[in-house]
């Protein structure tokens, strides 16, 4: 049997490290057979980086749990096929062989970390327990990039920020020199300037350790970052199978080349609604007989209702399982591609009925009424730190101003202060110092980025969207009418009124979010992260809803993001937040295009897009428990002056020369 020590160097003769060859994996529920695979080969070479993409409920984690031994159930999936890592039974063998598998040759790393680390127990204990001493775990955290890894073992998961939580996970599952590590969408929760960082640290590790990797992910910005070749998975069965640079500017698939053109990047197109994928992936109850992706397909014909594809080789490594041969794929999908029934969502609801009984959008006047407005607002929570409570401050003296109708994006990484000012604007924490105003319209409304854990899971949707009419004095029936009005407004069938929060995908529920907020128009409808966890195509259908309430019902929106892409397609101005103040503002696209500051500079290098290598900045924002003194961005700073850390030294927002919109917080910006 392989050792730990020799696990990652087995003799090159054997081609891949993992094999997968025609496997279907469906589960019961009751009467109902769940295809959650559907008859998948592929293999990750040594060495490799291997993206696995798809929207949710495509397979792709299930993919990966089968390659973990790990696949869940009870009863237990009826599974056929075969699953083989360095050569042993992952499918079928005993829970002893699976076992010494995932010891010997496996590393997992998850999307969020806490599911895996235990809350109770020092990061210390927890990497030893994997990489047997002392030393070697220090070691291991600082080649994963943790600051003073030392004093980093005694803290509890709790106690470090997401960026490092995911990096001590990296670090555990690297422990035992894996053949192969499996990333279930490892930078989902973490924003873009972390992400560059992790993504960057995982293309080294394969580099210095020659493990191979199978990422998994709903981004194709991250897999063009770090993956070698591309499989895109729908519906259960791999629709395309290629290298990188191939799978994502020459698609053979019309769903590969549907999710790169739905996918938003910092050269999308404003003031226009955003290419979407319409309907969703089919119900795995009862998939299509034909071809998956037939009642998606902007190209569908006839035969692919009935014929079922299977990949073929289109090109030396490249496969597809589509009937059309890949020039008539990539001349649909050319930049200008001609009418198909790939629409937008404001196109594809243009018969949907008018927006619910509200204030109607305010008419253009010279100087607009506001909306809200934050009067040097701050807010510091006392939180736990060892055996003391300590003063966390997590805004400290901000100001905006947000005019009716204007939609402002918040932008920043995590522990910037970005949801806090929203919680704070909507009343759900007190300020401790400075003023809130808001506008004579009704109170502001919030959509949070996790909309199933702001739903009731056990009231009715209608019942959810109507405990926001309680004061309108409506009867059963009116009531009933307003709330089927609000959910045709948002894309939604009358009879989801009836439904519950669990009986609904990603997408609904945050449908429901959103006309829960506005059945009754809200002055400023404040979104914190709703599209950060779902897929490119449910996240284009979610921004161009949210931008035709935002013109339908005339209210203000201010919405937060860590996506500089998206900020600058959804808001009108942009204000960019680090450590708990603004340190730039003005228009979306200046800021985006020519930004000032260089924590904007640098936010804007680490947003990975196609054929774009990201830059990740080094370090972590400083703590709020104990800002820097001066600008708190100085000790991140490529361009930091001594007098940045002078403690008299505290820069404020400053009109730039000639830029009479355009405000930023540096000591060497020009400004009149």
């Amino acid at each position: 049997m392989t050792t730990l020590d020799t696990a990652a160097s087995q003799p090159d003769t054997m081609e891949a490290v993992a094999r997968v060859e025609n496997l279907s994996i469906t589960f019961r529920r009751g009467a109902l057979n769940i295809q959650a695979v559907r008859g998948v080969s592929l293999e990750v070479r040594r060495g490799e980086i291997l993206g696995l993409v798809g929207e949710s409920g495509s397979g792709k984690s299930v993919l990966g749990m089968s390659l973990l031994g790990l696949l869940p159930g009870e009863p237990a999936p009826v599974t056929s096929g075969a699953v083989t890592v360095c050569g042993k039974d992952m499918l079928n063998g005993s829970a002893g062989l699976r076992r010494a598998v995932r010891r010997q040759h496996l590393g997992a790393v998850f999307q969020d970390p806490m599911t895996s680390l235990n809350p109770t127990m020092r990061v210390g204990r927890q990497v030893i327990e994997a990489a047997g001493s002392e030393d070697e775990a220090v070691r291991l955290l600082r080649a994963v990039g943790i600051p003073d890894a030392t004093r980093r073992m005694a803290s509890f998961p709790h106690e470090l920020s997401g960026g490092l939580r995911q990096r001590v996970m990296i670090a555990m599952a690297i422990a035992g020199r894996p053949a192969l590590v499996i990333a279930d969408e490892p930078t989902t929760a973490l924003d873009v300037m972390v992400q560059a960082q992790v993504l960057a640290l995982l293309r080294s590790l394969r580099d210095e350790i020659g493990c191979s990797f199978l990422m998994i992910t709903h981004d194709l910005g991250v897999a063009a970052q770090i993956a070698d070749r591309i499989a895109v998975l729908y519906a259960g069965r791999i629709a395309e199978l290629g290298p990188t640079a191939t799978v994502l500017h020459a698609a053979a698939h019309p769903y590969s080349a549907a999710l790169t053109r739905s996918r938003l990047s910092l050269s999308s197109e404003r003031g226009r609604p955003l290419v979407t994928l319409p309907g969703e992936v089919p119900d795995p109850a009862g998939p299509p007989p034909g071809c998956p992706f037939e009642p998606r397909c902007a190209l569908a014909r006839d035969e692919c209702s009935v014929t079922m594809p299977e990949p073929v080789e289109v090109a030396p490594g490249h496969l597809s399982a589509c009937i059309l041969p890949p020039g008539e794929v990539a001349a649909a999908f050319a930049p200008a591609p001609p009418a198909s029934r790939i629409t937008t969502l404001d196109e594809a609801a243009a018969d949907v009925p008018a927006a619910p009984a509200g204030r109607p959008a305010s008419a253009a006047a010279a100087e607009p009424a506001v909306a809200a407005r934050v009067q040097d607002v701050a807010k510091t929570f006392r939180v736990k730190s060892g055996r003391r409570r300590v003063g966390l401050q997590a805004l400290r003296g901000v100001s905006l101003q947000v005019a009716e109708g204007e939609s402002v994006a918040i932008v920043g990484e995590s522990g910037s202060g970005k949801s806090t000012m929203l919680r704070v604007i909507a009343g759900l924490e007190r300020a401790d110092r400075g003023g809130i105003t808001l506008g004579r319209g009704a109170g502001p409304q919030m959509v949070f980025q996790d909309a199933g854990a702001s739903l009731t899971p056990w009231l009715t949707v209608g019942a959810l969207i109507g405990e926001r009419l309680r004061h309108a004095h409506l009867g059963a029936a009116q009531r009933g009418e307003r709330v089927e009005e609000a959910l045709a407004h948002v894309g939604l069938p009358a009879h989801v009124a009836r439904a519950r929060a669990t009986q609904l995908s990603g997408g609904q529920r945050q449908r429901v979010a959103l006309a829960r907020a506005t059945v009754v128009p809200p002055e400023v409808l404040l979104c914190d992260e709703p599209t950060s966890a779902l897929d490119v195509s449910l996240a284009a259908v979610v921004l161009n809803l949210v931008a035709r309430l935002r013109r339908e019902l005339g209210m203000a929106v201010l919405f937060v993001t860590h996506d500089l892409s998206v900020a600058r397609v959804v808001a009108d101005r942009i204000a960019v937040m680090y450590l708990g103040r603004i340190v730039e503002l003005g228009p979306a696209e200046q800021v985006v295009a020519s930004p000032q500051h260089p924590y904007t500079k640098a936010l804007v290098r680490a947003v990975p897009d196609l054929g774009v290598t990201p830059a990740a900045l080094p370090g972590e924002p400083a703590s709020p428990l104990d800002p820097p003194p001066g600008c708190a961005f100085n000790p991140r700073c490529p361009v930091a002056e001594p007098a940045c850390a002078d403690p008299d030294f505290l820069p404020r927002l400053i009109k730039l020369r000639g830029e009479q919109d355009r405000t930023v917080a540096c000591i060497r910006a020009e400004v009149n």
